[in-house]
């Protein structure tokens, strides 16, 4: 069995260009951070309510929530997205991100 040490070496070796990738894309967080706070409010809704009352209202929850933080980092109103949603039944991405 290898040491604790000897592993994370492995690991860095294996996955330096990934881990490192932040350096040459300025695009790329150098922290996940922002995947934490995507399931941040899914936590507090928990652990407020103590559960979903059913598979489909958490189901529910989530998309809602995956769709505002969407709008938020696309740095568009969540107010006219989910207007424009339930007008037009169009989802507005923002044509500048593929």
């Amino acid at each position: 069995k290898q040491t604790l040490s000897q592993n994370l070496w492995n690991r860095f070796f294996k996955y330096s260009d990934r881990i490192l990738a932040f350096l040459e894309h300025p695009d790329i967080p150098f922290d996940n951070n922002q995947a934490e706070r995507d399931i941040r409010m899914t936590k507090v809704k928990q652990k407020v309510s103590g559960t979903f009352r059913s598979e489909k209202g958490a189901e529910s929850f989530c998309q809602i929530r995956s769709f505002i933080s969407t709008m938020k980092k696309q740095k568009q109103s969540v107010l006219q997205a989910i207007s424009q949603v339930i007008e037009t039944g169009t989802v507005p991405w923002n044509s500048t991100t593929s």
